[in-house]
């Protein structure tokens, strides 16, 4: 379990890349919860951005830090995003998702040039699909089908329950999520590509290729990984 400090250290080190002036994205989760509270102070110290929050979650934060917000409608080209993640391999590839904000998220990172991910070191892995699933969003009344289709491909598939809710997590969006254990992910582009491909899927948790930059914090130090 990581601590709170391991995260806040890679945060710290993604607030550097921020300037005056920029539009940034900004994800979901508590390691950018951790960016969103360093943010604020700057903000409230006279760093002047604006910033297209991937949640309603991270929107609220966001408010309630004093960040100025906007969307894709206005900015659709960001300087920068700055997200977490739920698995990162060698290859800088993600499993996102585990907060039920992939569709928003992959949104949001593909309009920047400059991905960039903070995370803890336990969330570091040899091949994607280690340590948990990759989520599905689906529309509602696909989700059956999905799960048939998902089950075909060999993945152990779970409809994902809410807390603190009877019945499904529904998603900013108003879908479902399905989480799609896959006993191995040896090709997750390909993999990536086969679940976009089944009707019913909205997006799905994989992010090939588009971070360029992951800080990954521990209790002791950061380490820096870079796109090769």
């Amino acid at each position: 379990m990581a601590n709170t400090e391991s995260k806040r250290r890679a945060a710290l080190a993604a607030i550097k890349h921020v300037e005056d002036n920029m539009v940034i994205g900004v994800g979901t989760g508590s390691t950018v919860s951790c960016f969103i509270g360093i943010l604020g102070e700057k903000v409230r110290g006279g760093l002047k951005v604006l910033a297209v929050p991937t949640s309603y979650q991270s929107a609220i934060l966001l408010s309630e830090q004093s960040v100025p917000l906007t969307s894709l409608m206005d900015h659709p080209s960001l300087d920068i995003v700055v997200d977490g993640a739920d698995e990162v391999d060698p290859d800088l590839n993600l499993i996102k998702g585990g907060g039920a904000a992939l569709t928003q998220e992959k949104i949001v990172a593909s309009a920047t040039e400059h991905l960039i991910i903070i995370v803890d070191s336990s969330k570091l892995v040899q091949r994607l699909g280690e340590t948990g699933a990759v989520p599905v969003e689906v529309i509602p009344m696909a989700w059956k089908l999905v799960k048939t289709k998902l089950e075909e491909k060999g993945a152990r598939v779970v409809l994902r329950e809410g807390t603190g809710k009877a019945g499904p997590v529904v998603t900013d969006n108003a879908n479902f999520v399905l989480d799609a254990y896959f006993a191995k992910i040896s090709d997750p582009g390909s993999l990536e590509s086969e679940l976009k491909a089944i009707p019913g899927v909205v997006e799905n948790g994989l992010f090939i290729g588009m971070a360029e930059l992951v800080y990954v914090g521990s209790d002791k130090d950061l380490k820096i990984l870079r796109k090769k």
